[in-house]
Parts: structure tokens; C-alpha cells; sequence
């Protein structure tokens, strides 16, 4: 594991391999008789068709169908359709007939991943099931995981399954991370006595104000006293584990891609997305319909920005039902090192404030050191910053040549890199969670706390409380809103409010900030008067480039400081490259005529992927080019672009970043 991580060579625990799609394909069926299979010795390459036709099918349907270590699929016997989840920890096998109706469980069955009897339709397949979620994420799996232990305790047999648009378990998971075990210690309370990737105590916990070649140590703010040091990918394999031993039905791979409605505007389940799409929108040959997974509960965990839920926040006029302010988002940067022994503290914790950022843009950097000689670093910059010059991945490299952080990495080796947006609104942004038919959950709602730096363990009750509710609508017939009473009524709530202050206090600057902040926390302990509100949003904030100077970053050294491609290759990303772009332009002339000439082109430096690039064409024009291959789902270019002009919308599942230690 110390070497520098890729494609072909990602980072491997056997703890969590059951989760895993180390590849996905696009196989060509041709003239299936009945039981089209693919074997454990059919060889096939990613992105390279195989033609089976010596293969037969009970069925006698002939199509193409997609697959990945981890897809669900399904076969025709005896007028029933049965579902499989490939994956060698398969829990159950559910048998249903034609209209839905679930017919019977056979539990326990294992079926391997490299055995698959399929069979394709010519319409948008249908699947129920009882509850769905759409994420696997610390939330998702909190709610799946507690949805099956109130089965158990009460006797009940509810169907639940959760769709993951990464390629595995964990895949799109990223994040600092101090975790703080509260809501575990609530959901698995034995999890001390088993195996776990939670495994690296704080040891100790420093706070550094950095100006350009001093680093001034402070009185630390955080208490991350019984807290661990964790990668939170690794944590939610293990949770997703814990949820497939409990009867849970994950399906990595699945990209969720629209809600369903019934005639009453009730959420009826989501769907997903087609595959086999060319660029021009044409359907290739290894094209393949998306799935409607239907559900009497729909639970959207997605994370920070998430796409359906910004569209049922806005449908259903979410934040207006509660008056909540807009949610106000940061960009944060991450790397994982490996560092020499004798520089390596297990338990280390350090966060920073100053240097590299400028007064006016709120923000700060992090240093985790975890076990096996790894260390997390990373830089958090508040998507509301002024100058459309600056650049958030620019600055992260500068922040690793800082005197007091450059010997540290001195002579270790970048194992993976990253990136991802987060909710900094805190309690005056969250919108009221439910709609008809379902919950908002987790980072989709905005549940982190913005001065401990943390919200997996918010993330998790949300999960866990929507999980209690659902089960009550289910088996009581209560109303989802008790997961709204119950909310305001946890930990989470009171927390949330106590640090309410803390963001929008930077709105005044560093300064000011630091100040209000010290008051509400060391004085007035959470007790403030009063609630302030969040600035304009993010988009908003972004100023003209005549009212700023361009920002010229040094070359980066290849030994701390690397380019993008160099990055990029470091995070595992992989999409399909013939398939139409998931980064749409509402307005296709708003790059050249608006962003460029008034903005300098802000979306070539938000984005931490290169994905958006000005370059001349044929008469030597400069257009917009997007790389969306470059993609790292982070979001940034949904949040900060200044017209709101971009969309960002799911690609074909399994596409994106391939994390294994972030």
C-alpha cells in the first residue's frame, strides 16, 4: 500500500471488499435463447463490447444490458421476475411477480460476482420495494441500518434498498475526517468489539494562525477528546457491510437521475438513468434503459448540493416553509500522504486559519494523521469569496510550501487527492426535510456543524431519526413528519443552534469573525441574543474582475506542489467519454458573452478538475471547452458559477472519482 495510487492499483482492505466494483462493463447479447450468463471465465474489457453469441436464454429476449461488480439484475422464472445484487455478500433474493407484488424472500443465498443470469426488456424496468434510498453515504446507510433493526425488534419485514451512483461503496466518499462517534455509539453500540476502520484516537489537537512564514499557535477551539481519526470512505464500506449483513439491498453503480411522481405530485420513487448514450444523443449499441425503483419511501441522502434535492427543495418550496435562509457552501481540497516514520504522530490533529487565504474570504486548512504512515491535509475555502481570480486548488498548493507545514511532507508521497463541496449554512439554512412521500437527510439537508468542523456524525442521526419515522408511517401509519418534530427536538438541533453565529459572523471579515466567534463560544457559550444572516449567495458574491488584480500562482515543483492532470490521475476518475456531458449550459452563449469578458472566466479556476477550459477554436475565437471526464462531482461549478448557468447533473452511474482512503 505504499506506493502511488491508480486505476489499476487502488487501495485494497479486504474488510470491505464485498462492496467493491473494481470494474464496470458494457456487454453486447446477441440472440439470446433462454438463460443468457456470463461466466467466471468470460473475459471482458471496460469499454470494449464482447459479442456472446453462443449464449442462451429461457426467456428468449435478446438486448444489451450493463453491468458492474456490484449491478442489480434479473431474470424471468416461472412468471416471476427475481432481483439479484451481485456482490459476494448478497443477503437476500426477492421474488415479484409481473405487477410489483412482492411474492416471497429467500434469505441468505450468496451468489458470486462473476456469474450473472440476465435478461433484457425493451421498457424501463420497475422495482418496489418498501423503503428507497438514494446515496450511500454516512446517512443513507444510517437509515438503512436502523430501518432493518426496527424489523427485527418489532417483528416486521420491510424491504429496503439503497442506489449508489459510485462505482462501489464509498467511491464518491470524501471528507476530512475527525470523526465523532456520538450517533455510532447510538446505531451500532458493540462497534468497539469488531473490526473497524476506526481504529487511530486523537492524540492531540493543535490551532495555527498562518501569516506568509509564521505559524502563530492559538488556543484550540475544538474539543476532539475521545474523537478518531478516520477515512470516511473506508467507514462507509464497513457501514454498508454492516447494512447488507442486516438485509440490505445496495446497488453501487446506479446513478438516480430523476424523481418519480404519482397524479397527486406524491414521490413514488426515483429513477435511473439510461446508459449506452452517445455524445449527440444517439443510443449505442450497448444501450441500456435506466430502472425505476419505486418505493412507499424515498429517502434522499445524497450529499452536499445533491440534485434531486435541490429539485424537490425547490418543488415543494422547502425553504419557504420554514422561512430558511440559502445555503452557503466551501470548497474543500484534500490530499492523503504517506510520510516518513519519524514524522508520523497517529492521532495528530491540526487546523489552521490565515495564510494562504486573504482577510476577506473565510476559510482555513487541515492536517490529519492517520494510521499506516498516512496523512490527511486539505484546504476549505468558502465558496462566497470576492475575487474571480482567486483559485481554491492554486492556493492549496501554496498552503504546502508554508514553512511550518512544508517539513512535514518533506520526503513522503501523494497517495490520492480530491475534492468536494460542503453545507457551511448551519441551522439558518436548513429547509424543511419532507416532502410528500419522503425525507431529505444528512449533508442534502445541511446539517453540518461549521466551527467543530464536522457533520458525519449529524449526518447520521438525520439518517437514523428518518429511519424511526419511516418505519412509524410504515408499520403505524403515523405521519413522516414526526421526522421533522423529532429532529428539532435532538442533539442535532441544539448543537446546530449553540453554533448558529459562527459562519455568518465571518460575513464582517476575518477579524470581526474571529472576535464574534470567540464571544458566542468561550463567553456566551451558544447563548447569543440573536441569529445573524448569511450574506448574499456564493454565486452573488463573486465580483467583477475590473474591481480585482489577477492573482499570479508559482509553478508547482512536482515534489509538494503538482499540476491538475498530475491530481487528477491520483483520484481515480473515470467516466465514460462518449456519452452526452452531465455539465449543461442553460444558456450556451453566457461563457463568452458574460462570464469571460466581465468574470475573467471564474469557472477555469473554481473548479478543481480542469473540467472547464477557454481556448481558441478554428477563427480563433475563444470558447468554452468542458472536459466533463475531468469530473470530480464536487459541485463547485453548480454553486459558484455567477449566472447559475451551469447545471450539474448525474453522468452514467458509476462514473466519477474511484476514492479508496479519502
Amino acid at each position: 500500500m505504499h506506493t502511488l495510487l491508480s486505476k489499476s492499483n487502488s487501495f485494497r482492505n479486504p474488510t470491505f471488499t464485498s462492496l467493491r466494483s473494481s470494474n464496470s462493463f458494457h456487454t453486447r447479447l446477441w440472440n439470446s435463447t433462454p438463460s443468457t450468463s456470463i461466466s467466471s471465465n468470460t473475459n471482458i474489457s471496460h469499454g470494449s463490447p464482447q459479442d456472446l453469441s453462443n449464449s442462451t436464454s429461457s426467456s428468449g429476449c435478446s438486448g444489451i444490458r450493463h453491468f458492474s461488480h456490484n449491478s442489480s439484475f434479473s431474470v424471468f422464472q416461472n412468471g416471476f421476475k427475481r432481483i439479484f445484487s451481485s456482490g459476494h455478500c448478497l443477503n437476500s433474493v426477492i421474488l415479484r411477480n409481473f405487477d410489483g407484488e412482492r411474492s416471497g424472500t429467500l434469505k441468505n443465498q450468496i451468489f458470486g460476482t462473476q456469474s450473472r443470469s440476465v435478461c433484457t426488456e425493451p421498457d424501463r424496468e420497475s422495482i418496489e420495494y418498501d423503503v428507497v434510498i438514494v446515496g450511500a453515504g454516512p446517512a443513507g446507510l444510517s437509515a438503512a441500518i436502523r430501518l432493518k433493526q426496527l424489523c427485527r425488534e418489532k417483528d416486521v419485514d420491510l424491504s429496503v434498498c439503497v442506489v449508489e451512483k459510485g462505482a462501489e461503496v464509498g467511491a464518491h466518499i470524501i471528507s476530512g475526517n475527525v470523526f465523532e462517534p456520538r450517533a455510532l455509539d447510538e446505531l451500532l453500540p458493540q462497534w468497539k468489539q469488531e473490526e473497524s476502520p476506526i481504529s487511530v484516537p486523537v492524540s492531540s489537537d493543535k490551532f495555527w494562525f498562518l501569516t506568509k512564514n509564521r505559524a502563530l499557535s492559538f488556543p484550540c477551539p475544538f474539543d476532539n477528546k475521545g474523537n478518531y481519526v478516520i477515512s470516511l470512505s473506508q467507514l462507509v464500506r464497513w457501514m454498508g457491510a454492516k447494512a447488507e449483513e442486516l438485509g440490505v439491498e445496495i446497488y453501487p453503480g446506479f446513478a438516480a437521475s430523476e424523481i418519480l411522481y404519482d397524479a397527486n405530485d406524491f414521490v413514488v420513487g426515483i429513477g435511473t438513468n439510461d446508459m449506452g448514450i452517445a455524445k449527440d444523443g444517439s443510443k449505442k449499441e450497448n444501450f441500456q434503459r435506466g430502472v425505476e425503483l419505486k418505493g412507499r419511501i424515498t429517502l434522499l441522502s445524497e450529499g452536499c448540493r445533491g440534485s434531486l434535492s435541490e429539485k424537490i427543495i425547490k418543488k415543494y418550496k422547502l425553504r419557504e416553509k420554514e422561512q430558511s435562509q440559502h445555503q452557503t457552501y466551501a470548497l474543500g481540497i484534500k490530499e492523503v500522504w504517506e510520510i516518513d516514520e519519524g514524522k508520523h504522530k497517529p492521532g495528530f490533529v491540526l487546523h489552521t486559519m490565515g495564510w494562504p487565504l486573504d482577510r476577506k474570504t473565510y476559510g482555513g486548512s487541515f492536517m490529519y494523521h492517520m494510521n499506516d504512515r498516512q496523512v490527511s491535509i486539505g484546504l476549505v475555502v468558502a465558496l462566497n469569496y470576492h475575487n474571480p481570480f482567486l483559485n481554491p486548488y492554486e492556493e492549496f498548493q501554496k498552503l504546502k510550501h508554508h514553512p511550518a507545514i512544508k517539513p512535514m511532507l518533506e520526503g513522503g508521497t501523494v497517495l490520492q487527492y480530491g475534492a468536494r463541496t460542503l453545507n457551511e449554512g448551519g441551522f439558518q439554512s436548513i429547509p424543511y426535510p419532507v416532502f410528500p412521500g419522503g425525507a431529505i437527510i444528512g449533508c442534502s439537508a445541511g446539517f453540518l456543524n461549521v466551527p467543530k468542523i464536522k457533520g458525519t456524525h449529524t449526518a447520521m442521526k438525520s439518517g437514523m431519526l428518518a429511519a424511526e419515522a419511516a418505519f412509524n408511517v410504515l408499520h403505524e401509519g403515523l405521519n413522516m413528519e414526526t421526522y421533522w418534530d423529532n429532529l428539532k427536538n435532538s442533539w442535532i438541533w441544539k448543537e446546530l443552534y449553540e453554533a448558529r453565529n459562527y459562519r455568518p459572523a465571518f460575513e464582517y471579515g476575518l477579524v470581526p469573525g474571529l472576535a464574534i466567534s470567540a464571544i458566542e463560544h468561550y463567553i456566551l457559550k451558544g447563548k447569543f441574543p440573536f441569529t445573524l444572516k448569511h450574506g448574499k449567495p456564493d454565486h452573488e458574491a463573486t465580483n467583477v474582475a475590473e474591481l480585482h488584480q489577477q492573482i499570479h500562482y508559482p509553478k508547482p515543483d512536482g515534489v509538494l506542489s503538482f499540476d491538475v492532470p498530475t491530481s487528477l490521475h491520483r483520484s481515480n476518475t473515470n467516466h465514460e467519454h462518449d456519452q452526452p456531458a452531465h455539465l449543461r449550459l442553460r444558456d450556451p452563449k453566457i461563457p463568452e458573452l458574460v462570464n469571460l469578458p466581465e468574470y475573467a472566466g471564474p469557472e477555469s479556476r473554481y473548479c478543481p478538475a480542469r473540467v472547464y477550459e477557454y481556448n481558441p477554436d478554428e477563427n480563433g475565437q475563444v470558447k468554452l471547452q468542458i472536459n466533463a471526464q475531468n469530473c470530480l462531482h464536487c459541485k463547485a461549478c453548480d454553486i459558484k458559477d455567477p449566472k447559475q448557468n451551469i447545471e450539474w447533473t448525474v453522468p452514467e452511474g458509476g462514473g466519477g472519482p474511484g476514492y479508496s482512503v479519502m
